[in-house]
């Protein structure tokens, strides 16, 4: 009778790692990755990329919180005083970019 040095069946215990079953899969949709990034099984590079996800959803939260709160609040004073460019001058969005002075943007 063949005996394993650590006791047991002497079969390898060893499971291979599936992204199907890790935390975050939910019914009815499940698993998905159309694009076959996990088909090499790599445990690594998929918590990775996981945490990557996280950071990328967290900097878009503050993006949009950074778009919206100048609808309803402007700084009071000046953006440059020698130039009389106040806060309240500036439009929201993607116009305020012509209006910011280019020292202003160097400064940023």
């Amino acid at each position: 009778v063949p005996r394993s040095f650590f006791g047991g069946s002497g079969g390898s215990t060893y499971k291979p790692f599936d992204p199907a079953t890790e935390l975050g899969v939910q019914e009815p949709v499940g698993f998905w990755d159309p694009l076959g990034f996990t088909a090499d099984g790599d445990e690594a590079a998929f918590k990775r990329r996981r945490s990557v996800e996280l950071k990328h959803g967290r900097v878009c939260m503050a993006a949009t919180i950074g778009y919206i709160t100048p609808e309803y609040y402007k700084f009071p004073g000046f953006l440059s005083p020698s130039q009389g460019i106040q806060f309240s001058d500036v439009p929201n969005g993607l116009a305020a970019l012509s209006k910011v002075p280019s020292l202003g943007w160097v400064q940023i």
